[in-house]
């Protein structure tokens, strides 16, 4: 019998990966370009995947076809999620990135009521609007540019993320995964998407690997252990002991990392809006999981 896991345990495996995510923005800052984004992306996955890989081949015999179905899914989901991003970013401000991303929040339980879970109370999303309106005055320092092609972008970007929260937690629900070797599946497809989309557009990656420095080849090191395969495969993992909605708001949390990384390594300024902000994600943040926590008792008992 699988031991299911405490839920404070998978809280804080899934804040972890927020605060990874958080610490990618400046990692990546110095280190792409926009005509070189998938090229950069497929370095960044094809060092994710060798590393994976070596973790993983004991295990690889017993990869089902259930598992390269799934994580082919994933991965091609993922891709998607990450050229949004990435040209949304490029393509508008932080402020409005960091804010417009975090709807995440909202949209993922909306997706997985729709999926056919258990209806959240009103007082869930109420409590994800506080940790929205938190991430509003955090990234807001520079002001809000006008709507722009970029917005667009990253409210695609988040419909498309809490798209992948929603169908990982859905299918990992109802089918036995193995995290490493779904994870493997889902960078490689990942990979190949990136590779193709790499040789049609922009810059190809033998370019932007001859351009990139000692400082760039660590950063991309990092962001593909780091933000990829530890990221995804502890999102795989804790998608199987909690709700998708749970997996959303605390990976909602990530502009806050971001912004509390670029006080600490960047010496980003410390503002009294940015401190309310950050207040309120937090605020929002612990009302939601108390909320869903409830919910999800009273969901228990009602099947009992």
């Amino acid at each position: 019998m699988t031991r299911i896991p405490p839920r404070r345990t998978v809280d804080l495996a899934l804040l972890s990966v927020a605060v990874v995510w958080g610490s990618s923005y400046l990692a990546a800052k110095d280190s792409v370009a926009p005509d070189g984004v998938f090229a950069f992306l497929a370095i960044r996955f094809g060092i994710a995947v060798a590393g994976l890989a070596i973790v993983v081949a004991p295990r690889l015999r017993g990869l089902t076809r259930t598992e390269l179905a799934s994580g082919s899914a994933f991965g091609a989901i993922l891709a998607v999620v990450l050229t949004l991003e990435t040209f949304g970013v490029t393509k508008t401000s932080a402020a409005n990135a960091g804010l417009i991303i975090s709807l995440t929040m909202v949209i993922t339980p909306l997706l997985d009521r729709r999926a056919g879970t258990i209806a959240l109370p009103a007082a869930f999303y109420g409590s994800a609007a506080i940790a929205v309106l938190g991430v509003g005055l955090l990234t807001q320092n520079g002001g809000f540019a006008t709507p722009s092609l970029g917005d667009l972008l990253m409210l695609l970007a988040a419909v498309a993320r809490a798209t992948h929260v929603t169908v990982i937690s859905r299918v990992s629900a109802v089918r036995v995964l193995d995290p490493g070797r779904v994870t493997l599946v889902q960078s490689c497809t990942a990979l190949v998407a990136f590779v193709l989309l790499s040789s049609w557009t922009g810059r190809g990656i033998g370019e932007v690997a001859g351009e990139m420095t000692a400082r760039s080849w660590v950063l991309v090191t990092y962001l593909a252990l780091t933000c990829t395969v530890f990221a995804f495969a502890v999102q795989m993992w804790a998608a199987r002991h909690t709700s998708a909605a749970r997996v959303g708001v605390l990976l909602g949390t990530e502009p806050l990392w971001a912004a509390g990384i670029g006080v600490l390594l960047a010496g980003d300024p410390v503002t009294l809006v940015g401190v309310l902000g950050a207040a309120l994600i937090l605020a929002g943040t612990h009302l939601a999981r108390s909320v869903e926590s409830r919910g999800a008792v009273a969901a228990v008992g009602r099947q009992r």
